[in-house]
């Protein structure tokens, strides 16, 4: 499977720019907290565990109290639902690649992380996208999704809250995607790694896993929670049968996650309410100066103001965003990413605001356009 997968177009072009230019403007996100600033929310437990830590082998399906921290957060789980991984990406890789083979078909939610469409496709399945349309809004259409189905669908992929556009389908919408995947019999693996950063917490959807006995919820720490680094991420399915296809599957990935990050990943956790809140005030500080840019700048980039997490996908009018993008990076070391990296034809980008240094950042862009 592996050897069929293409470049990680996304990946390449973070590789080159990621940690040489010093403005990142499309970083997908939140702005890391600081080891000292997590050991200081921690609970005495949690705190006491990480004095304690020895640094040997760990379970692989994730430390006991971790799985039954992530657990909490859902309605209908238990922690032995919970299978913990090295960051999202694994966790992607491991699930897919147990869900399929080559006579399946696989809607996949598009735009996209590369990897929920890729790793599909490299299982041998064929795979048809599911468009996102800017025209709308960027809203899901369930008619269009049920126009796809097969016979032989085996998985819907979806990704509630969007990555990269922000877009959060209202609950009607989402019951009917959830009623589509039960009635056709298929699979639905769902990328819900912005939640909880919903601008208005009523809006927050049912995680999949909650709704549908036949569905994948998947979680990570670098989103939401501000703690890329630990690589630490997640699925909860309630299938035994798959849950145990999925855990031999890792014995040959990872084996098992890294002692430190898991207990950084139990405070954090248990931290939620403060983790959330300042995650929450970077978003909304920022969101004042992005209304501001592109009120400014509204003749030249298009803006749907995303409704959830601290990712839009403008579209720049005029010039083609690659060009544009490279001569910000050289001349004023700020860093957009073109929606090319999405495989996305046009001149979107993805900006990112989930950076304390954004202010500086957008006023080098503003330089950059006025010039």
């Amino acid at each position: 499977m592996l050897n069929r997968l293409p470049e990680f177009g996304l990946e390449r072009y973070f590789a080159q720019w990621e940690f040489t230019a010093p403005w990142l403007l499309c970083a997908s996100d939140i702005e890391g907290l600081k080891l000292t600033e997590l050991l200081a929310l921690a609970d005495d437990e949690s705190r006491g565990l990480w004095n304690d830590l020895s640094l040997g082998y760990t379970e692989s399906t994730g430390l006991p109290m971790l799985r039954r921290e992530i657990a909490s957060f859902y309605e209908n789980v238990s922690p032995d639902d919970v299978l913990t991984f090295a960051g999202a990406e694994e966790a992607i890789l491991v699930a897919l690649a147990s869900l399929l083979d080559a006579d399946d078909h696989v809607v996949v939610t598009w735009p996209c992380y590369q990897s929920l469409e890729e790793i599909a496709r490299g299982s041998g399945a064929a795979v048809s996208r599911w468009e996102l349309r800017e025209t709308n809004h960027w809203m899901p259409d369930p008619a269009e999704l049920r126009e796809l189905i097969r016979p032989n669908t085996r998985l819907i992929v979806v990704n509630f809250p969007h990555n990269p556009t922000g877009a959060l389908p209202d609950g009607a919408a989402w019951q009917e995607i959830v009623d589509i995947a039960r009635a056709s019999g298929a699979w639905l693996f769902s990328d819900e790694v912005y939640r909880g950063l919903e601008y208005d917490p009523a809006d927050r959807l049912a995680a999949a896993v909650d709704v549908h006995d036949r569905a994948l919820s998947l979680g990570v720490m670098s989103k939401a929670w501000a703690l890329a680094g630990l690589r630490i991420g997640w699925v909860v399915c309630r299938d035994a049968g798959l849950r145990k296809r999925m855990a031999t599957r890792k014995d040959w990935t990872t084996i098992c996650s890294s002692a430190p990050s898991e207990v950084l990943a139990l405070m954090g956790l248990r931290a939620r309410g403060a983790i959330l809140e300042r995650n929450m005030d970077i978003i909304r500080k920022n969101l004042v100066h992005l209304d501001r840019f592109f009120s400014r700048f509204g003749d030249r980039i298009r803006w749907e103001r995303p409704r959830v997490g601290c990712i839009g996908f403008p579209r720049l009018l005029g010039e083609p965003v690659e060009s544009f993008a490279a001569r910000l990076v050289e001349q004023e070391g700020v860093l957009l990413l073109p929606g090319a990296t999405f495989g996305h034809d046009g001149s979107h980008f993805r900006i990112g605001f989930g950076r304390r240094n954004l202010p500086e950042a957008l006023a080098r862009l503003e330089r950059f356009m006025s010039a």
